[in-house]
């Protein structure tokens, strides 16, 4: 009875938790269904560029499943992969061959490595044949032409011309001269330097997300936050005492973060650290206001932790780490109302392409709006504990 009546009571607990419900039935089934469509789209074909290829080259690497784009003439082979979204290009010379990989996915240029070099197996196999059967015609010619006149010659002078068997032998294939260029990295850039600061992104964004909304809790909680109420200070003034006081440990946490990711772990780093820093404190702020934001609607850290599965796990997934051009168009645009997904472009933009200010100034300007709007709802949510 004494067993009973605990389960009785924790099942009566649950019952009257629609959110801890809700996480445990709910929340599983959403995430589920999001992850089976993100892995469920169209594989994204490699996209390369192609300058004097013969069209039975252009042929075999489309068999390969590449996406191939001709050109007549460039005159940059970077400068066109940068422009028009290609993954490689391959400026061919007669044997002399440049081939050039964007290799921000090293992943995709090993793909296309693999590709050129089966469909130039498959180029050199089909010239063979080829060449072996014209070889063969040209030599069943020439026996026939010396038949004919050996035939000649003992009509006219009785004697037996000996004729010798005509076998032609095909010449040797020059090979291709290949010579390999990367515009970001090298042929030693591995996947995980691609993603990594994909990664500092998202611990810093994590953990302050986290610490925020457990201490704006618990100033809720014991009191603090009601006694402060109570005086004359406006919500305004309020939420940007609280922003600059857990902000100076956010600042903290993403130059230690950046730091020791850089210098300790030798992540790539080709852009300035300083834009690596305003990305992360600016990726620190969000999180800051939109852990605070949340908090509001918690009554213990439990709840808070239940967030994290609707607020944090999607933004992993739509932060880059998963290639988005295979998405379908309605899960790209949920990656686009996703605070994450701007911080690891421009850390991906700064630390792995090397890209200035302008190449990243679109995600600052978001990551900026986000915080803004954050703030102003905070200021709001204020309210259902004073009027002022």
């Amino acid at each position: 009875m004494r067993v009973m009546a605990i389960v009785k009571r924790i099942a009566n607990q649950f019952r009257r938790d629609k959110r801890t419900l809700a996480l445990m039935f709910i929340a599983p089934l959403l995430l589920i269904t999001l992850i089976n469509y993100l892995f469920d789209g169209d594989t994204v074909k490699p996209k390369i560029g192609v300058e004097g290829v013969s069209s039975s080259m252009v042929a075999q690497l489309k068999d390969t499943d590449i996406s191939v784009k001709q050109y007549r003439s460039v005159d940059s082979a970077k400068d066109t992969i940068k422009s028009d979204g290609l993954d490689a290009f391959i400026l061919q010379d007669g044997s002399n061959v440049k081939l050039t990989f964007e290799n921000s996915d090293p992943g995709v240029s090993k793909q296309i490595q693999m590709k050129l070099q089966a469909a130039l197996m498959a180029e050199q196999k089909e010239t063979m044949k080829q060449l072996g059967a014209s070889m063969q015609e040209a030599s069943a010619k020439i026996q026939q032409s010396l038949a004919k006149i050996a035939k000649q010659y003992t009509a006219k002078t009785g004697q037996q011309l000996d004729i010798p068997a005509v076998n032609l032998q095909i010449p040797e294939q020059q090979q291709l001269a290949i010579d390999t260029a990367y515009i970001y990295g090298d042929a030693d850039t591995t996947f995980f330097d691609t993603i990594g600061p994909i990664f500092i992104g998202f611990f810093v964004f994590f953990f302050v997300f986290l610490i925020a909304g457990i201490s704006f809790l618990r100033e809720r909680t014991t009191g603090t936050l009601e006694r402060l109420m109570a005086t004359p200070i406006k919500r305004w003034e309020l939420e940007t005492g609280y922003l600059l006081g857990f902000g100076i440990f956010a600042l903290a946490q993403s130059i230690i973060v950046a730091l020791y990711s850089i210098h300790v772990l030798d992540m790539v780093q080709m852009g300035s650290i300083w834009y690596v820093l305003l990305i992360t404190l600016m990726l620190a702020m969000v999180a800051l206001t939109l852990g605070i934001l949340l908090s509001t609607f918690a009554n213990n850290e439990f709840q808070i932790v239940q967030f994290i599965p609707i607020v944090i796990v999607p933004q992993v997934l739509f932060c880059g780490i998963f290639p988005l051009e295979g998405m379908a168009d309605w899960l790209q645009w949920i990656a686009h109302i996703m605070p994450l997904y701007y911080g690891a472009d421009a850390l991906t933009s700064i630390m792995v392409k090397g890209e200035g200010f302008s190449g990243f100034a679109t995600d600052l300007y978001v990551l900026v709006g986000f915080t803004l709007v954050f703030m102003i709802l905070n200021i709001f949510a204020l309210k259902k504990y004073r009027k002022i």
